[in-house]
């Protein structure tokens, strides 16, 4: 059985509750794993599987998303710190190594700007790097400008699974490299309506992370290709004049992590890992 497939759903205290989290168990070293904004802790399936237990990976769905959506604010980059330092505490690792895709790679720069001694090893995953945003920015505007229909799905209903999966399906991004891992991970988002996001969360985590980004003075892999499948991604190469970056060819936002960049990212986790 693949390491994907062992996964332990874990309960661990935070403020205001509990933080659900999935652990793959591994022979190496703790890593925690933070996904992105409209994602949950499947995104890192795909990695895991890779990893072929070589470290112990745990990615937690973040505060507001979910196994966690019901955990109340505030939301935004300083909480997700928290929490995210709750759960290496439940590990018992002071100074474990962080990864983050998306949005989640802004969380591990703010992690390690707000605690730096707990945050000494770091790979950013097509994020974490500050957008270029105009002054004054709306924030739902910038999120529908950055993630589009992964923000317009929020306000949706959806009267069955399949038509939940149906919907990220119609995306070129996924639907061409679609998976019964990329299933798992769009179900385990389906609270059978709709999505299990927080809306509140969303806006909160976007406001800071688009607008207050922290420095992220660590190594980043990124894709050619965006959240649409289209060209430019998120970044420009001259965007990251100075930054550690390693352009993973081939590959989209999503199918770097859920897809053909699993093994870059996972090779590259072992290789930063103690």
């Amino acid at each position: 059985m693949a390491r994907a497939e062992m996964a332990r759903e874990i309960d661990v205290p935070v403020a205001g509750g509990t933080l659900r989290a999935l652990s793959w168990p591994g022979d190496g070293p703790v890593v925690l794993a933070a996904h992105g904004i409209t994602a949950n802790a499947l995104a890192w399936a795909g990695v895991a599987a890779a990893l072929r237990g070589r470290v112990h990976l745990v990615a937690p769905d973040l505060r507001g998303r979910a196994g966690s959506a019901k955990l109340p604010g505030p939301y935004g980059m300083a909480a997700h710190a928290a929490d995210l330092l709750a759960v290496a505490d439940h590990f018992a690792v002071a100074s474990p190594t962080w990864v983050g895709h998306s949005m989640g790679a802004f969380v591990v720069a703010a992690t390690a700007a707000l605690h730096p001694a707990r945050v000494r090893r770091a790979l950013l995953v097509d994020g974490g790097v500050a957008l270029p945003v105009p002054p004054g920015l709306d924030v739902d505007a910038g999120l529908h400008a950055v993630i589009g229909p992964a923000m317009a799905r929020l306000s949706m209903t959806f009267g069955s699974a399949g038509a939940y999966t149906a919907y990220f399906r119609a995306n070129p991004a996924l639907g061409r490299y679609w998976s019964p891992m990329l299933d798992a991970y769009v179900l385990r988002d389906f609270t059978g309506a709709g999505s299990s996001c927080v809306i509140e969360a969303v806006r909160s985590d976007a406001a800071d992370m688009l607008t207050h980004p922290a420095p992220a003075p660590f190594p980043l892999l990124w894709a050619p290709r965006g959240l649409m499948d289209e060209e430019p991604g998120l970044y420009r190469p001259e965007q990251l004049a100075g930054v550690d970056a390693e352009l993973v060819p081939g590959v989209n936002h999503y199918t770097i992590l859920q897809g053909a960049g699993a093994q870059r990212v996972a090779d590259r986790i072992v290789s930063l890992a103690p």
